[in-house]
């Protein structure tokens, strides 16, 4: 008989367990999706950049990937900011 009641509380240890664990993927979803007030990646807005920044962010993007030299980075900067 004693055996059997430690089989209970051991089940049911693993059913609150099981529970918890399904609550707590429940509000990792709805805060993903945004409900909760989280930010889900699908609903960021960029700002939109002007002209200008646009070809800054390019320039800097290509220096960044080591597409063009820190010469021809300087030198299109100083191009475009004037």
């Amino acid at each position: 008989m004693p055996s059997s009641i430690w089989l209970i509380i051991v089940i049911m240890f693993m059913f609150l367990v099981l529970v918890l664990a399904a609550i707590a993927a429940g509000v990792w979803a709805l805060s993903r999706s945004g409900v909760l007030g989280g930010t889900a990646p699908e609903r960021t807005v960029e700002p939109k950049l002007e002209l200008e920044d646009e070809a800054l962010y390019v320039v800097r993007k290509r220096y960044a990937l080591g597409e063009i030299t820190r010469d021809e980075y300087e030198a299109l900067r100083r191009d475009l900011e004037t």
